[in-house]
């Protein structure tokens, strides 16, 4: 079974429940509030085991970790043609390729 702790939690401030929520990326219906931070992610690390238990046992598919993923460095973007000949005649003018430029400006956004 899937390490729970492999998942990505993230916890916050929550002034609209004046408590911390807990949040997992891979399972976005789960939350998991409480006033102690700590208390908030054992919490939901916690109800993650468990719905790991139970998707286990009824045989359904168990999402993968984004930290377990692995990942080529390619995507495709479609982009409106005037978009892309203004990128192409930007990396033209900077005398980098268009994948450059626009890696560049993904990292920087």
């Amino acid at each position: 079974m899937t390490d729970t702790k492999h998942y990505t939690y993230r916890v916050s401030w929550s002034g609209e429940d004046d408590e911390y929520v807990a949040t997992v990326v891979e399972f976005p219906s789960l939350s998991w509030l409480d006033a102690d931070q700590g208390q908030a992610l054992r919490g939901l690390v916690a109800l993650v085991d468990g719905v790991l238990a139970d998707l286990a046992a009824n045989g359904e598919p168990i999402p993968e970790p984004i930290a377990d993923r692995r990942y080529s460095g390619k995507f495709n973007v479609r982009v409106p043609e005037s978009l892309h000949r203004e990128l192409a005649l930007a990396a033209a003018e900077q005398g980098v390729s268009l994948n450059r430029l626009v890696s560049d400006r993904l990292a920087h956004s």
